[in-house]
């Protein structure tokens, strides 16, 4: 059996959240926010919430956002550094609460095919640094497959992304692969998959939707 899980995101994270995920049968929290609330996470406050209801604290989406502030890929050494900076130091906040599974986006996006390279050489860069200040605090990098022109947008480039060090894993969100079928992904990148972000989409565009709502074929995937 799997363990449901779901992400914080758009909600406040406070004992009502707690409550109402131990309600609906949730046992496991994906942290994730928005960009101005980050700075304000009390962490000690989440982990008491986290044992008194029984839900585990399974994963942190790193943010991703505003795209001028952060992306891990940029050519910009300046703004690769700051981000970089940000993210080592929420590792360290979160993975000191018993988060062991940090979740980033290899881009930002739009990415044309002239910068494409130079962008996966910085991302691959920017990756392997991460992987060992999460090793140093006993977690791991999880690299998400993106959509449209973002890095990691099938199995080649994601295999590519892992290529920058041995101790990077995948995320796999079912409604990012608008170019590969998901079982392809998962033949070629599966072995490295510690987490999801599960949801349905139209083959067209990430969706968000609920499972059923959009075209995934659920069956062939839980199999």
């Amino acid at each position: 059996m799997f363990k449901i899980g779901l992400s914080s995101c758009g909600k406040t994270i406070n004992d009502e959240l707690f409550s109402a995920y131990r309600e609906a049968g949730i046992k496991a929290m994906e942290i994730s926010m928005s960009y101005d609330l980050y700075d304000s996470i009390d962490y000690e406050s989440i982990a008491a919430l986290s044992q008194k209801y029984d839900i585990e604290l399974w994963s942190f989406h790193l943010p991703f956002c505003p795209f001028e502030k952060i992306d891990i890929s940029s050519v910009d050494s300046d703004k690769r550094e700051y981000s970089i900076s940000y993210f080592t130091e929420l590792i360290k906040k979160a993975s000191a609460i018993g988060i062991d599974k940090f979740v980033v986006h290899p881009s930002i996006e739009p990415i044309d095919d002239i910068e494409r390279s130079a962008k996966m050489e910085c991302a691959k860069k920017s990756l392997a640094e991460l992987a060992e200040i999460a090793a140093q605090c006993g977690a791991v990098i999880a690299v998400e497959n993106l959509p449209r022109t973002c890095l990691g947008k099938n199995s080649i480039e994601i295999e590519e992304l892992l290529s920058a060090d041995d101790r990077l894993r995948v995320c796999f969100d079912t409604n990012h692969l608008l170019k590969e079928d998901f079982e392809d992904f998962i033949k070629r990148v599966g072995s490295k998959i510690i987490t999801t972000h599960v949801s349905d989409y139209d083959f067209v565009d990430e969706k968000h939707w609920l499972p059923g709502e959009g075209k995934l074929d659920w069956t062939r995937l839980y199999n």
